[in-house]
């Protein structure tokens, strides 16, 4: 299996476990509204709890695949746009 295989499995791993979890997700919710890269950092974060190693790019570029227009909207600010 190629790096960027292993890549978006492991994110889409780590994305399903929190989509899953709503606990997690309404958390991260919450934290992106105000500071959408503090939400990347966790999601970060909630990956190495998990031993499912992201970076943020990575997170980036998955979230980028989805069609969903909230999570477009947030990575344009997470970006430091909007």
């Amino acid at each position: 299996m190629n790096k960027r295989k292993l890549m978006t499995s492991n994110v889409e791993k780590l994305y399903n476990l929190i989509a899953n979890d709503s606990k997690k997700k309404q958390s991260l919710f919450l934290m992106a509204l105000n500071n959408p890269k503090s939400a990347l950092e966790k999601i970060c974060e909630m990956g190495r709890e998990l031993d499912i190693q992201v970076t943020k790019e990575e997170v980036i570029e998955y979230l980028e695949t989805l069609d969903d227009e909230a999570t477009k909207l947030w990575l344009i600010k997470a970006r430091g746009g909007l």
